[in-house]
């Protein structure tokens, strides 16, 4: 039924479309500026009958922190790293064998702004869109584009994206991303929806603004366990009779999880002190934003797996916990000229997560709900001195039971057209999230209270970068965690694996640096990106590979009469071996583990990108190594990564 609305709304969409490109809108003559994509001198030209024409640089997009964009239609190779199911670079993540599944973190960052737990399932939360991940849109005419992946076995991934300016004042834009894909091995289905409507206003005086969104999302999958120990023999030595990855065996093949939300969002302001002249100096704005979440997380399995899990309550599986989470907050932003920028909100939150009914083990009450509701406040300020940008913000939670604050600021100095260098200060203090502090199953070694017991995690993080395309992209970052918070592995226990959330009682140091730099040699190119990780602690407990590299070399070149641009290469990708996070299907998390070691193999992807207009095409054949350097790569313990395959996408732009 929710498909069959989807294919309605787009086809009304389409009519309003086909409507629209027919009528008279004028935006008056186009200075075009200087194009920053460089080979795209793409112009979009008017229906019939029309003068203007609308050039690419008039395609903008923005986010929650209105940084304004220009929609990018050009072929370059951070394209083909962004040409994935997430859409973004998953430098740092290792996949699992199907699209769709989840990632392994191969870095840790604990810098954030949020004063809130989170909630639980993270592994499903890779492709979940939240508030920061929604673009809004302003655009001359209207604009489709239509994102196309092949999946493994049976199934597709597409991304169906159109927006349109019914004025000069009013944005909407509406788009599904689905995925089905049934994969190499049992049980191992995906299938996901992600729906999107934004819409974006401005009052003809420009006083009022008004940005919202309505996201609907479903992500699904069959979960098996990965490989029984028995067979990972077979698949590391390359079994002929195992080559075929259908016919493992996995731990089990009767369960599945899926994160199910939904979220209305409302941000708008009002201009109360407009500047009339350039003698002016002062702006106030007053702003509300309105935010309501509603998210589910259920976990079913047909028959108890005691072998795997340990003991239950019932012999079938039915775990769900829910989020009502209900933010407000009011607030100024008052702009100066020479005083800078300064806001400040205050935070109202409603929240209620938790199960349906209390546990009692080994005389042991799990309570079923978190409820509260508080208030909290926020301020930032940002101010401009010739090169010299400041910018910095802070948030505080007025709750003694959900205490949280940060501070983030961040110091950029400019020193010439292509070299600037800054650094940036981040300090947190929050909760762990939700499913640390209470979770309940039907298997009883996943019931736990820690509310009251846990503390909030501390950290403090000191950056320092240089970005340079002509020289070098760099970044350092030093961070150190005060009661680290994980899924351990406690125990094995007649092969049951005893996960349980630990706080960690000592301080941890963690550094990253992370080096990014493009040689050119005429139309060939070698692009590079390396991070080197250390952590230092008295125990094992943020596992995380010493080193990571992404190498890229590529050829890129204009062909038939400058009609398409083509780009072939390798990507190799490779990390360090080290104690790799398992995988625990039930609770959707990773779980520190110290008995194994994984990583250390290569994965080389030879790639054939070309553009054609406004149409980017994709060929990818992915990890075509696997079959001569060895059977010893996995995503998880137990969790093989992906053999070679050929894969074929493309992005296609359409501007009426």
């Amino acid at each position: 039924m929710f498909a069959k609305n989807i294919f309605t709304i787009f086809l009304v969409l389409f009519v309003v479309n086909t409507m629209y490109s027919q009528t008279k809108l004028s935006t008056g003559n186009v200075k075009r500026p200087d194009n920053p994509f460089g080979e795209d001198t793409s112009a979009v030209k008017r229906a019939k009958g029309f003068k203007n024409v609308a050039s690419i640089d008039m395609y903008l997009q923005f986010n929650t922190e209105v940084d304004t964009s220009i929609v990018d239609t050009t072929l370059v190779i951070n394209k083909h790293y962004k040409f994935n199911y997430l859409q973004r670079d998953n430098f740092g993540l290792m996949p699992f064998a199907n699209i769709g599944q989840t990632y392994n973190t191969l870095t840790y960052n604990p810098k954030g702004k949020s004063l809130m737990p989170l909630f639980g399932a993270r592994a499903r939360h890779f492709n979940y869109y939240d508030s920061d991940d929604i673009k809004y849109y302003e655009v001359p005419t209207p604009w489709t584009r239509l994102t196309y992946k092949t999946a493994f076995q049976q199934g597709q991934m597409l991304d169906a994206f159109f927006s349109v300016n019914l004025s000069k004042q009013f944005n909407f834009s509406i788009a599904y991303k689905g995925l089905r894909s049934l994969g190499n091995y049992q049980n191992a289905l995906t299938s996901s929806g992600n729906f999107r409507f934004t819409s974006n206003y401005k009052s003809k005086n420009n006083r009022y603004n008004a940005r919202g969104h309505i996201v609907m999302q479903d992500l699904l999958n069959q979960e098996n366990g990965g490989l029984q120990d028995v067979d990972l023999e077979n698949f590391e030595t390359g079994n002929e009779e195992f080559l075929d990855r259908s016919v493992f065996d996995p731990n089990f093949e009767n369960a599945e999880n899926i994160l199910v939300g939904k979220r209305f969002y409302l941000d708008h302001s009002y201009q109360i002190i407009k500047k009339n002249d350039s003698l002016d100096s002062n702006n106030l704005y007053i702003n509300n934003t309105i935010s309501f979440e509603d998210k589910y997380y259920d976990y079913t399995q047909s028959s108890s797996e005691t072998d795997y899990f340990g003991d239950s309550f019932t012999n079938e599986i039915k775990d769900k916990v829910t989020l009502e989470n209900f933010q407000t907050k009011i607030g100024f932003l008052y702009q100066n000229d020479l005083l800078g920028n300064l806001s400040f909100n205050l935070n109202y939150t409603n929240l209620n997560y938790g199960y349906n009914s209390v546990v009692l083990i080994a005389d042991e009450l799990i309570p079923n709900r978190i409820k509260t509701s508080f208030i909290g406040v926020d301020a930032g300020y940002s101010k401009e001195i010739g090169a010299l940008k400041l910018q910095g913000t802070a948030g505080l939670n007025l709750s003694d039971e959900f205490s949280g604050n940060y501070i983030d600021a961040n110091l950029t100095l400019k020193i010439k057209e292509d070299i600037s260098f800054g650094g940036g200060i981040n300090i947190t203090s929050r909760l762990p999230n939700y499913n640390y502090l209470l979770y309940q199953s039907d298997y009883i070694n996943y019931n736990w209270y820690n509310l009251d017991s846990f503390k909030n995690i501390n950290s403090q993080q000191l950056s320092v970068y240089l970005n340079s395309d002509k020289y070098l992209n760099a970044k350092l970052d030093i961070t150190n965690i005060d009661n680290y918070t994980y899924f351990n592995l406690d125990a094995t226990l007649d092969g049951i694996k005893v996960i349980r959330p630990t706080q960690y009682d000592k301080s941890l140091q963690y550094l990253r640096l992370k080096l990014e730099k493009e040689l050119k040699f005429g139309n060939f190119a070698l692009d590079n990106t390396v991070m080197y990780q250390n952590v230092v602690s008295d125990d094992d407990v943020l596992n995380v590979p010493a080193l990571l590299t992404r190498n890229t070399f590529y050829y890129s070149n204009q062909i038939f009469k400058n009609a398409m641009t083509l780009q072939t290469g390798v990507t190799f990708n490779y990390f360090t071996k080290y104690n790799m996070n398992g995988y625990d299907p039930l609770l959707a998390e990773f779980y520190t583990q110290n008995d194994s070691e994984y990583g250390g193999f290569p994965r080389l992807d030879f790639f054939i990108n070309a553009k054609v207009r406004q149409t980017r095409i994709f060929l990818m054949a992915e990890h075509f190594n696997s079959a001569f350097t060895g059977f010893n790569f996995y995503s998880a313990p137990n969790h093989p990564y992906r053999d070679f395959t050929v894969r074929f996408g493309l992005v296609w732009d359409f501007f009426l």
